[in-house]
């Protein structure tokens, strides 16, 4: 690949449709032009406008998403899927039979055996649906009746990058866009004033050496950039560069844009980049942002009972508590996707010491989030997510003792997550082993997920395509469907 001989490439085949449009050619040109943008734009016409909602596939069950993200890989087994079958069975090797020669990491592929560890926690059955929830989440307990519980989600990334950016953008390799930056590409923004797509970083008290997380999980990647996710800072400015700098008051910085936008729309006019036409719109939002995110980010606007609900944690920018009554306040302005990222929950050692201060993080503001936007009717129309990117297994990694353990990557089966928004709730679906190894009943693969995702948003997965190097690309694909039971 010679990136400059590509760049000569595209100008002069810009040249040429610019210079055809303009002579005799000009019919020719324009008909070769709308063949080609036809795919693009069949879905909805001025495809993810600012500002401008667009017509779904099907009528939404929900308007925007929640998406609170474990990265780290939660264990499944000592948070949501009871295994009382193998209490009996601690330091037992892991059965061939059940193992069936699968694939392992590079960090348990060197152990002499794959002992078996039982979780040391006691699950208890909660709500009118009974769903057994873990000791680790006495306040997500109490929300049984309003999520849906799958224990059968699996994937192909066995590592941290690959499965991450796997879930969030349809493909183990960089560079695809991300689920919020497709949901604005196909839907558009319901709020003038904030972008569509928001991300919010949160602290954690569990493991700290915890993976690193990269701006292309958020990224629009072929996509125009507009879609992609603005990242909302805890301290100093929420969005850099936001502000004016000194000497300059709003009615410049207004002239400024203007004079900017006339130059860009030259550019536009005479070469047709679409990333042209992008940027004028990220500076247009940037300019309103200015007034709307100040706003938006001072919790000192919330009551005392809103606090109480989402513990003291809250009143510290950053942590999960107070990203999550952040996110509540982003759904009341109708940003179409929040992404809250939280680190820290890959448990290979000492799982006992980090697991439960993990869990302490996201447990009461998780019920916090779902009972406040029931409250305030808000829960009907926003879909919650939460998991990770793959689960833990059930032999341990390390020196096991009844006391302590550890558990490595696991991507055969693991548990997610979802409420609100079209979810059927109070159901457990889907079903493991004795030993959480393998899915017994109705698997979930991360592509039938997000399927399931764009159809509760309105969106038929495999119409919501972008045509790039010859290939029309989507966020599923070329698999994955819907999973009926999930939908209400």
């Amino acid at each position: 690949m010679d990136p400059c001989f590509d760049q000569r490439m595209l100008i002069n085949r810009r040249q040429f449709f610019d210079h055809s449009c303009r002579g005799v050619c000009g019919a020719v040109g324009l008909a070769a032009l709308g063949d080609l943008l036809q795919g693009s734009l069949a879905m909805a016409g001025e495809v993810g406008a600012p500002g401008v909602p667009l017509s779904p596939h099907a009528a939404p069950k929900a308007r925007r998403i929640i998406y609170l993200f474990a990265a780290g890989g939660p264990s499944q087994i000592d948070m949501w899927d009871p295994k009382p079958a193998i209490t009996d069975r601690f330091d037992q090797d892991l059965p061939d039979s059940i193992r069936m020669g699968q694939r392992i990491t590079t960090m348990t592929s060197i152990q002499d055996r794959l002992p078996v560890a039982p979780s040391i926690y006691k699950f208890a059955r909660h709500g009118e649906c009974g769903t057994q929830v873990s000791e680790l989440l006495p306040w997500t307990a109490k929300i049984v009746d309003d999520i849906a519980v799958i224990r059968s989600v699996h994937t192909d990334a066995i590592n941290h990058d690959p499965a991450v950016t796997f879930l969030q953008t349809g493909s183990q390799m960089p560079g695809r866009p991300s689920m919020g930056a497709w949901l604005s590409y196909g839907l558009g923004s319901l709020n003038r004033d904030l972008p569509s797509f928001i991300v919010l970083h949160s602290s954690w008290t569990g493991r700290k050496e915890a993976q690193a997380l990269f701006g292309r999980l958020w990224g629009s990647g072929f996509l125009p950039s507009e879609h992609q996710g603005v990242f909302l800072r805890s301290s100093g400015d929420p969005v850099l560069f936001l502000n004016d700098p000194p000497g300059v008051d709003r009615r410049q910085r207004r002239g400024m844009l203007d004079a900017l936008s006339d130059m860009n729309h030259l550019q536009q006019e005479a070469i047709g980049d679409p990333e042209t036409t992008a940027r004028i719109a990220q500076y247009e939002m940037a300019y309103r942002m200015q007034a709307s995110v100040p706003s938006l980010v001072d919790l000192g606007e919330e009551s005392e009972r809103t606090f109480e609900m989402y513990g003291e944690d809250a009143r510290t920018p950053g942590t999960f508590a107070a990203n999550c009554l952040l996110a509540r306040r982003l759904a009341e302005r109708d940003v179409r996707f929040i992404q809250v990222y939280h680190r820290g929950w890959d448990q290979h050692e000492i799982l006992p010491t980090n697991l439960p201060n993990q869990c302490k993080d996201i447990d009461r503001p998780c019920w916090a989030l779902i009972t406040d936007l029931k409250e305030r009717g808000l829960l009907d129309d926003t879909l919650v997510v939460w998991g990770g990117e793959f689960g833990r297994t059930v032999y341990c990694q390390g020196a096991l003792t009844k006391e302590n353990y550890g558990r490595d990557h696991h991507p055969k089966c693991y548990t997610m997550w979802m409420a609100g928004g079209g979810v059927k709730a109070g159901q457990v679906y889907g079903a493991t082993d004795d030993y959480g190894y393998n899915i017994t009943e109705n698997p979930v693969h991360v592509h039938n997920l997000n399927a399931t995702i764009l159809h509760l948003m309105g969106i038929d997965h495999k119409q919501l395509t972008f045509r790039y190097q010859a290939r029309d690309h989507r966020l599923t694909d070329v698999h994955g469907h819907v999973v009926q039971d999930l939908v209400s």
